[in-house]
């Protein structure tokens, strides 16, 4: 036991020896401000500020319940958020096993054999007198043996203890990874459900045009038959009926596809929300105000970031696990055992036999193979340096983009709301003039044709500025805070 108490102290005194380079958190200098919020200042309606970044549950800013369902439905059982989660478990389980390395093995044995041995037997007696003979018979020995192997291997160089940390790192990772799945998931969710209305406006759009047009087709017609017209004005009016007609069904398809692709972010059948969704509801406002935080928020905030700077961590400590093999090992093995030709003699404390013993091992040749994984695993932090680092600059450039694609939709918007106002004065008077036959067919045409292009892009100007919300909601890392991890 003196011996064994030595040992184990040897095993902890160099505790704090770890080969391999320690980790530091990367040092990344971030602008000190957005340089997109001066685009945005100009911005008629909606203005991100430099105010402090609330994006917990961002979508609760649109003030529209079908939305917020469809997102906490999502979050509930989507399936690649599923997936997630079990590589988070999954990381957690690989720790376990890392962790164990730490301590030491014992393992319990038994065992039972039966043995035969050969005997030589001679009689002198009658056997004697008829002449003499001799017999041989085996004889049958049992051997009953139980006992407890130990070994612990200690962790001198620490090699275990890197390959804990790189492990735990691996699971920090995996909880960044499940974090950036769900930011995804809910922007998409947003996307598609505001993709949905804008579609069901377009539809309407093109429906109330379609049926403005029919009118003034059929007034074309009367004046045809009146003699006020000719056939060339009533075939136009015709030919833009058909054409606007012919913008219906590709619209109602991809309002159908939609809904089937958000059926399938919420884990359910394609068809599922067909009943919850088919009526049409209007495009969310924007808030009127977006906080978005300092630059430097971002580093502590995205998810993705996180992640590569948590591979990163592993990388490094992989180095460490790999230089470890250059040192010799040390062990500790012992066992304990009882044997007897019987059950109850494995009772007996006198037939105990026991051992323990140090052991160390040391590669002497390995044809480079333990300096060429260290720098392989050299090569793959450098690898993951990099992928941090650009990381960093693209979620930069994600803010700045959207920052810049808001603002600028939001112009796009007012003018196209003046477009709007415009094309129907001029829809108004172009009839009136036709009407009292002071203007040309061809001039009703345009302006009606006009018309309709200018609603329907503003329909999607509507619907843009509200993506690129969230395309800066997403860009933010927002969605993931108040969310449990595994």
């Amino acid at each position: 036991m003196r011996t064994l108490t030595c040992w184990v102290a040897l095993g902890w005194l160099p505790v704090g020896c770890t080969v391999g380079p320690d980790y530091h958190a990367p040092v990344t200098p971030a602008p000190t401000t957005w340089q997109g919020l001066a685009a945005a200042a100009t911005a008629p309606r909606s203005v991100p500020t430099p105010g402090p970044v609330k994006l917990v549950e961002w979508w609760q800013m649109f003030r529209d319940p079908a939305l917020s369902s469809l997102v906490n439905r999502a979050i509930a059982a989507n399936l690649d958020l599923r997936q997630a989660q079990a590589r988070v478990r999954q990381a957690r389980a690989s720790l376990g096993v890392a962790t164990a390395g730490l301590w030491p093995t014992v393992d319990a044995t038994g065992r039972y054999s039966r043995s035969y041995g050969g005997g030589i037997s001679s009689g002198t007696g009658g056997a004697a007198a008829a002449g003499g003979s001799s017999g041989t018979g085996l004889e049958a020995r049992d051997l009953f043996q139980v006992g407890l192997d130990a070994a612990w291997e200690l962790d001198i160089f620490g090699g275990v203890r890197r390959n804990v940390e790189a492990t735990e790192a691996d699971l920090q990772a995996a909880v960044e990874d499940r974090r950036d799945v769900l930011v995804s998931l809910v922007a998409e969710v947003g996307n598609d459900y505001l993709n949905l209305r804008g579609l069901q406006q377009q539809l309407a759009i093109a429906r109330q045009n379609l049926q403005a047009q029919q009118h003034t087709a059929e007034i074309t017609r009367k004046r045809y038959e009146a003699g006020f017209a000719n056939g060339l004005d009533v075939a136009n009016a015709n030919a833009q009926v058909a054409t606007t007609a012919s913008q219906i069904p590709p619209l109602e398809s991809s309002t159908q596809a939609t809904i089937y692709s958000l059926s399938i972010l919420l884990g359910a059948e394609p068809a599922a929300l067909l009943r919850e969704l088919t009526a049409a509801a209007p495009i969310p406002p924007t808030p009127p105000e977006i906080p978005v935080g300092l630059p430097s928020d971002l580093l502590r905030r995205r998810p993705d970031i996180r992640r590569a700077e948590a591979q990163l961590h592993a990388a490094t400590a992989r180095i460490g696990v790999a230089t470890a093999d250059l040192f010799p090992r040390f062990s500790l093995s012992g066992s304990l055992g009882l044997s007897g030709n019987n059950l109850s003699s494995l009772t007996d404390w006198r037939n105990r036999s026991w051992s323990i013993g140090p052991a160390v091992s040391w590669p002497v040749f390995d044809a480079g193979r333990i300096r060429w994984n260290i720098e392989l695993q050299n090569a793959l932090q450098e690898q993951d340096v990099a992928a941090y680092q650009q990381t960093v600059l693209t979620a930069l450039k994600e803010v700045e983009t959207a920052l810049v694609a808001y603002a600028k939709e939001q112009e796009h918007g007012g003018f196209l709301t003046e477009a709007v106002a415009n094309d129907r004065k001029a829809v108004d008077l172009a009839m009136q003039l036709y009407i009292a036959g002071k203007t040309d067919f061809l001039n009703v045409l345009n302006a009606q044709r006009a018309l309709y292009i200018s609603e329907d892009a503003l329909v999607l100007s509507t619907r843009n500025l509200s993506t690129d919300l969230i395309a800066l909601y997403k860009a933010l890392g927002g969605g993931w805070e108040n969310q449990p991890d595994s």
